[in-house]
């Protein structure tokens, strides 16, 4: 399994490229990607967006072809000017180049790669091969660039901007994430152990594939996930999934976001939600479970950087980032 490879740290004035790592641009959202380059501004970064991102060039449900996807991608990742690649927006389309990424420049020039949802499979995947830590975070479109970050009190959208900066930018440990509302704990307990996860399905979906997770990645992880569009009938079949193959066996605790969509089951006089799912599933096992934190198909996400080792408290109700997700350059 490779060693953490943390991405060197960000510095004001460098470049930061918004990509199409999965679906196109949808037309008349240039607003929000406008909306989303101006918060990556405000961090200090120069932002620059590339030709994939073009709601006239379309291709089926992603923004072209997995040898375009993967090109351009590639071309990011080789380009010392080139500083980090966030996502524009998810979709369904990292599974088609997986097999085309270039790992070699990864590992000569790791650059954090921002996103979530369908680009959370592309965190997986590459800290599976390379150590990278990936970010799972705010994409540019309709995270940055969402009604949240233009609505919200000027507080609150500053302290995310500054906690991003500091995840990006400082060699240090960010520490304590700051809640929005208040989180649940579901299991009792406390554990630390390296982050690693994302949108379930994406995870239950990358074990079928030789970029699949080692097994002994779960020793001792924090596992976080998130789910969106799904009833619980099939979170159950995806947790059990994960139950048959070791993971919840070797992992040291639970973080659960913010389900979007999600429906209960009702049936047989019962009622049965997200949270009876995941207990019945888990079943005796002493870990800690902390939920409805903030990252999942909502904004804003709390950035969660794949790899790096964390403390989950769900009794006092915190998730805290012991390490640094950046290495000094």
């Amino acid at each position: 399994m490779p060693a953490v490879l943390r991405p060197r740290a960000l510095r004001s004035g460098d470049l930061v490229v918004v990509t199409a790592l999965s679906g196109q641009l949808e037309p008349g959202e240039e607003p929000l990607l406008a909306r989303g380059v101006a918060i990556l501004e405000r961090m200090g970064f120069r932002v620059r967006v590339s030709p994939l991102v073009d709601p006239a060039r379309p291709r089926w449900w992603a923004a072209g072809t997995p040898a375009e996807q993967a090109a351009e991608l590639n071309a990011l990742l080789r380009d010392p000017e080139v500083r980090a690649v966030v996502a524009h927006t998810g979709g369904q389309a990292t599974i088609g180049y997986l097999d085309l990424i270039d790992l070699d420049a990864i590992r000569a020039d790791p650059k954090p790669i921002i996103g979530y949802s369908d680009i959370s499979l592309l965190h997986m995947a590459l800290h599976a091969q390379t150590g990278l830590v990936g970010f799972h975070a705010d994409i540019a479109t309709h995270g940055f660039g969402s009604d949240w970050y233009t609505l919200v009190d000027e507080a609150r959208r500053s302290e995310l901007v500054d906690l991003y900066t500091r995840v990006l930018t400082r060699a240090e440990a960010p520490g304590a994430l700051p809640a929005n509302g208040p989180w649940e704990t579901w299991r009792p307990g406390r554990a630390q152990g390296r982050l690693f996860g994302g949108l379930l399905n994406r995870l239950v979906l990358l074990q079928a594939t030789p970029f699949a997770p080692p097994a002994e990645l779960f020793d001792g992880a924090v596992l976080f996930w998130e789910e969106l569009q799904r009833p619980v009938s099939r979170i159950w079949n995806d947790l059990h999934t994960l139950r048959l193959s070791g993971v919840l066996d070797r992992i040291a605790g639970m973080v659960v976001g913010i389900p979007t969509e999600v429906t209960p089951h009702d049936g047989g006089g019962r009622h049965v939600d997200l949270r009876d799912v995941v207990l019945d599933v888990l079943g005796q096992r002493d870990i800690p479970v902390l939920a409805q934190v903030d990252f999942g198909h909502t904004s804003p996400n709390l950035p969660l950087p794949i790899g790096v080792r964390a403390d989950v408290d769900a009794d006092g109700r915190t998730l805290t980032l012991l390490e640094p997700a950046v290495a000094r350059g």
